[in-house]
């Protein structure tokens, strides 16, 4: 894997991490659930890192939110 390639996909576990943590404490602290739009950006977030990760093109997905 590229240096460029290692780059993005440590910044991307980042955020990732720092939005699941902050949603985690929701859950824990304030008994709240999560926006639903938070849970759709860090699920968009995955897919971006899975497309990093992928040396081929990734297949479709079929997303639990895309009901919403």
């Amino acid at each position: 894997m590229s240096a460029t390639k290692r780059e993005e996909v440590s910044s991307h576990l980042r955020y990732i991490r720092l939005e699941l943590r902050e949603m985690h404490q929701m859950l824990i602290k304030e008994d709240l659930l999560p926006d639903l739009s938070e849970a759709k950006e860090v699920h968009a977030q995955l897919d971006a890192l899975l497309g990093l990760l992928s040396d081929k093109g990734t297949k479709k997905i079929k997303s639990e939110f895309g009901n919403f």
